[in-house]
């Protein structure tokens, strides 16, 4: 049967200390013992079901651990306070001095730093190559590589990676293959692909409401294990723990996930059809005239469609901002970053959300002044929106005279 990740969600009962629907939420950052023997056990890691402290783990936490696990089919999950501890817990579990990763040269911003910027002083190397050439992968591997690590849709660019064939060359290497799965929730399902670790934000679609920031690492019973080690798990060494009350409100908010999807999906495709029809520069991963359409269509989950995410460049960073602002003072959206809201959210990532890798970078993975990236809301008149949207662009010109007399 095709993996259904929402169903899997759906499946888990918890219930509340009191027979709550909802399961309670573990407002203790320590937790008592019956004898000293089952602390020192726990405290080995020797025993199933007990809490020792909140930055090891906590109840509410492991219950947001157990329902993204079901979502991605991975064994195990355990949350972090953010996306990005969830990123560099796992590259440190992965990576020592010596080390060398091969990553996707089109990666969150924050990502691209640590790798670039901080790794080193670690003695830890990164190659930034294009994902979407196998090729290319397999070339870059050397002795030291510990880790293949890649977006599933890429931030900002949209590139889909072939999860499958990286998975491929990840083994026969025998390295894990990461997967940040951030933008795809639901609409790819990285494990069931081959991937060995799936890493999320949940701060974007997972939790929706832009009122939490926290992360999720998906991968192995052994992996997850050995990340909250009291020894040497960089879960629990460094420290990047998630609270109760936001894990609670995370899971709350994950049980209508497949209906957000759908609608995110519904919305960015009718938006992304109308703007190429327009004559605009559009990338988005339901469009034929993506690179890797093809690709999308062979990996995705279909009924959750192709993503919330698109991209229209207007040809220059004043451009960008004009039209930026200008749609927010129509309240068609908010000029922010990060993703997943219920209202349209748009930034230019080379000076925001990818401003961290250098100009020069920028211009040779093809991102330019005048891209604009949008999280595409939960409009509930997607037509409205887009007249809405075009009659900015034309109060702009922006749109070029003979698409707009085409369209008329």
């Amino acid at each position: 049967m095709k993996f259904k990740p929402a169903n899997k969600i759906q499946d888990l009962q918890y219930f509340g200390e009191f027979g709550g629907v909802n399961p309670s939420i573990s407002d203790s950052s320590t937790y008592t013992f019956l004898s000293a023997k089952t602390m020192f056990d726990t405290f080995e890691g020797n025993t199933e079901g007990c809490y020792l402290y909140s930055r090891h783990s906590s109840p509410s936490n492991l219950y947001l651990g157990e329902a993204l696990a079901a979502m991605e089919g991975t064994e195990a999950a355990t949350v972090t306070a953010s996306g990005m501890g969830a990123i560099t817990a796992v590259i440190l579990q992965f990576c020592g001095a010596g080390s060398h990763i091969v990553s996707s040269r089109t990666v969150y911003g924050g990502t691209y730093a640590f790798m670039k910027n901080f790794l080193p002083k670690l003695n830890i190397q990164t190659s930034f190559i294009d994902i979407t050439k196998p090729e290319t992968v397999e070339a870059s591997i050397t002795a030291d590589t510990k880790m293949l690590y890649c977006e599933a849709v890429s931030n900002p660019l949209l590139e889909i990676a072939d999860i499958k064939a990286l998975a491929a060359i990840a083994k026969k290497h025998n390295i894990p293959l990461v997967v940040d799965n951030t933008f795809s929730p639901l609409n790819i399902a990285p494990a069931e692909l081959g991937a060995d670790v799936v890493i999320h934000s949940l701060t974007k679609f997972i939790n929706g409401s832009s009122d939490s920031v926290g992360g999720v690492i998906c991968g192995s019973q052994e992996l997850i294990l050995s990340l909250k080690d009291v020894n040497d798990g960089a879960c629990m060494l460094l420290g990047s723990t998630m609270d109760s009350l936001r894990a609670s409100s995370i899971l709350k908010n994950l049980r209508t996930l497949h209906i957000r999807v759908k609608k995110h999906s519904e919305n960015a495709l009718y938006l992304a059809q109308q703007f190429e029809k327009d004559g605009l520069r559009v990338v988005y991963p339901g469009l034929e005239s993506h690179p890797g359409y093809k690709n999308m269509k062979e990996q995705m989950n279909e009924e959750y469609g192709f993503g919330g995410m698109l991209t229209i460049d207007v040809g220059s960073l004043d451009k960008a901002n004009a039209l930026m602002e200008h749609m927010q003072n129509n309240n068609l959206g908010y000029l922010a970053v990060s993703l997943g809201f219920y209202k349209t959210l748009f930034s230019a990532p080379g000076t925001s959300t990818s401003s961290e890798i250098s100009e020069e970078e920028q211009a040779e993975m093809g991102l330019t002044d005048g891209l604009i990236r949008f999280s595409i809301g939960l409009d509930n008149d997607i037509e409205r929106t887009y007249a809405m949207m075009k009659k900015c662009m034309q109060d702009l010109d922006i749109l070029e005279t003979e698409s707009i007399l085409k369209e008329a």
